[in-house]
C-alpha cells in the first residue's frame, strides 16, 4: 500500500516533476496519477463479477485479476497503478507469449479484464474472446504539457486515508516457468513490493550505445535527460562488447567516454563470466554490480554499491534478508555447498492456485528454497554454482523448463520422443537444444521426398507454440535409449544430424 500512497503523494506534492521518459516524451507525476485514476474509474465501471467470499479489504474490484498488455511505457505504469487504485490484482502479460501461453496464463489466473494499448487491441480482443475476460483500451497518457488538469485532490485523499487496501493482500501475479513444466503464478503482496522499492532506492545494442553518446556528448556536456543507471543480464553485456568491437576507432572513443559517465551499471539473473566483467571494466571503467534475485523475491543479495565488489560472486544479503545454505545430508555434496534458501520481507505470498507446490517450496522455518546451488566464500560473499535440478536451463537471463518445451515438441507429428537440455553457449550461457526421435514411417516418407526435418522447419512450427527464447536453437536426430528409471542414457545416443 505504501507504494500506492507514495505515487499519490508525488502526484500532489511534485505534480509537475518528470516521472517517466519514454519514446522521447516526458510525463509528469500529475499526468501519470491522473491517467491511473481514469483507468481506475474505467475498471470500476466494468461490472466485474466478484465471487462470494473473495478477498476482503480489496476496494471496488475485490481482488479481481486484471491483465495488462503494453510495451514498457507510461501507459503500462498507469495501468498497474490504476489496477491497484481500484483494488485489483495486476497480471502482466508478456508480449512475446504465443496465443497458447497467453490463454494458459489468462485462464489460470482467472483474469476478468484485459487492459491493452491500441497497438495490441486486435490481438487481445481475439484472445480475450476465447476466455471469460473483457477487453478495455488503456487511454494514452498525455505527454508533458503545463496545461494538463490537476488530479482530483479528493481522490488522492481517499487513497491516502484508505485503510481497506491491506498490505498483506495480493497486488501482483507474475508468471515464471518452474520445474513442473507449465508457468506458475507468483503472487506478490503490496508489502513485498514495497520492500523491494526500499531495497532499490526492447534490447538494442546500437540503440543503447547511441543513447549513452547522446546523454554524454564528446564535448563534455551532459544532456538534461541523461541516462545515469543501467542494468542488464550477462548476455546483454556480451552483445554490447561485440557492438563496441564492431565500431570504428572514433566511435569507440565516444562510446567508451560516454559509458564512463554513468553513475552505476548492474548485472543479474545469471552468473556473469569473469572475462566479460573484466573486458567491460576495461572498456567503460565500470566494475559491474552483481546481484541475485528471482521472481519470487525480486532481489535479495548484492555486491555493495560502495565497497569491494568481488568478481564471481553475487555479494551479501540485503538488510532484513536472511540466507542459508541447506546442505544435503546424504554426504554426496561438497562440503559447504547446498541449496540457497532465502527469507525476506519481499518474499511472494504463494504460487497461484498451487497450495501444495507453495508448501513444498518452503522449509519448516519459513525459508524459500530457490533451487540454486551455492556456497559462501571466506569473506561472506555468496557464489551461485547453478541449478540443483538438471531440468532447468538459464538462457540469456531466462530460466526455462526443459519439461515444458519437451511437452510442446512432442506435439509435432514427426517427433515420438525427445529430450531438451541446455548446451554451453558463450553468448547466452546455455542454448536450448533438443534430441529427438522421429516417427519411422514419416521419416521414411521424408527421405523419399528428400525433405528431412530441418532446424528452420522445427523453429517455424514451434514459434507459434513457444515464446521465442524457448524455441530450440540446436537439434540432433537420434535413437534415444531410456534406461529403466526413465533417465536419458546419453552414452549410447548416436546423433545423425546436427544443426
Amino acid at each position: 500500500m505504501e507504494v500506492i500512497k507514495a505515487a499519490c503523494r508525488r502526484g500532489s506534492s511534485a505534480a509537475e516533476s518528470i516521472a517517466i521518459r519514454a519514446d522521447q516524451k516526458s510525463y509528469t507525476y500529475k499526468q501519470l496519477v491522473s491517467s491511473a485514476f481514469n483507468i481506475s474509474r474505467l475498471l470500476s465501471s466494468c461490472n466485474i463479477k466478484i465471487n462470494d467470499g473473495g478477498i476482503t479489504g480489496h476496494g471496488n474490484l475485490g481482488g479481481a485479476r486484471i491483465g495488462i498488455v503494453a510495451k514498457p511505457s507510461a501507459e503500462f505504469v498507469a495501468g498497474m497503478l490504476g489496477t491497484w487504485f481500484s483494488g485489483g490484482v495486476a497480471v502482466p502479460l508478456a508480449l512475446s507469449y504465443p496465443e497458447a501461453e497467453l490463454l494458459h496464463v489468462m485462464n489460470d489466473s482467472d483474469i476478468s479484464v484485459v487492459l491493452g494499448t491500441e497497438d495490441y487491441r486486435e490481438t487481445m480482443q481475439s484472445v480475450a474472446a476465447k476466455t471469460a475476460a473483457q477487453f478495455s483500451l488503456i487511454p494514452p497518457v498525455p505527454s508533458f504539457s503545463p496545461s494538463t488538469n490537476m488530479t482530483d485532490q479528493s481522490e488522492i485523499g481517499e487513497i491516502e486515508a484508505d485503510g481497506s487496501l491491506i498490505s498483506e493482500n495480493p497486488a501482483l501475479v507474475v508468471y515464471t516457468s518452474g520445474t513442473t513444466g507449465k508457468p506458475k503464478g507468483v503472487v506478490h503482496t503490496h508489502k513485498s513490493i514495497n520492500a523491494q522499492v526500499e531495497f532499490m532506492q526492447k534490447f538494442s545494442v546500437r540503440g543503447i550505445w547511441q543513447r549513452w553518446r547522446e546523454s554524454y556528448p564528446i564535448n563534455g556536456t551532459k544532456a538534461d535527460d541523461a541516462i545515469t543507471v543501467f542494468t542488464g543480464v550477462p548476455t546483454m553485456y556480451t552483445r554490447l562488447i561485440q557492438g563496441y568491437q564492431a565500431m570504428d576507432a572514433e566511435q569507440q572513443a565516444a562510446s567508451a567516454s560516454a559509458a564512463r559517465q554513468l553513475r552505476l551499471m548492474m548485472c543479474g539473473s545469471s552468473a556473469l563470466p569473469q572475462p566479460v566483467m573484466q573486458e567491460w571494466e576495461t572498456i567503460t571503467g565500470h566494475r559491474l554490480l552483481e546481484r541475485y534475485g528471482m521472481t519470487e523475491f525480486v532481489m535479495a543479495i548484492s555486491n555493495p554499491l560502495r565497497g569491494a565488489r568481488k568478481a564471481g560472486t553475487v555479494g551479501k544479503p540485503f538488510p532484513g534478508v536472511q540466507v542459508k545454505i541447506a546442505e544435503d545430508n546424504s554426504g554426496d555434496d561438497i562440503l559447504g555447498v547446498g541449496e540457497l534458501c532465502v527469507k525476506s520481507p519481499s518474499l511472494f505470498k504463494e504460487y497461484w492456485k498451487l497450495p501444495q507446490v507453495t508448501k513444498e517450496s518452503f522449509t519448516d522455518d519459513g525459508f524459500f528454497k530457490t533451487g540454486d546451488a551455492g556456497r559462501v566464500d571466506e569473506d561472506g560473499y555468496y557464489i551461485i554454482l547453478g541449478r540443483t535440478s538438471a531440468d532447468i536451463m538459464k538462457v540469456g537471463g531466462y530460466k526455462l523448463s526443459a519439461l515444458e518445451i519437451e511437452s510442446v515438441l512432442l506435439e509435432h507429428p514427426d517427433i515420438v520422443e525427445c529430450c531438451v537440455l541446455g548446451l554451453p553457449d558463450k553468448d547466452y550461457g546455455e542454448a536450448v537444444s533438443a534430441i529427438v526421435v522421429l516417427d519411422s514411417e514419416r521419416k521414411r516418407k521424408r527421405e523419399e521426398l528428400n525433405s528431412a526435418l530441418s532446424l528452420e522447419e522445427l523453429c517455424s512450427w514451434a514459434k507459434d507454440k513457444l515464446a521465442p527464447y524457448k524455441v530450440p536453437q540446436h537439434y540432433y536426430l537420434s535413437r534415444i535409449s531410456l534406461i529403466p528409471n526413465y533417465e536419458m542414457n546419453l552414452n549410447i545416443t548416436s546423433p545423425v544430424h546436427n544443426a
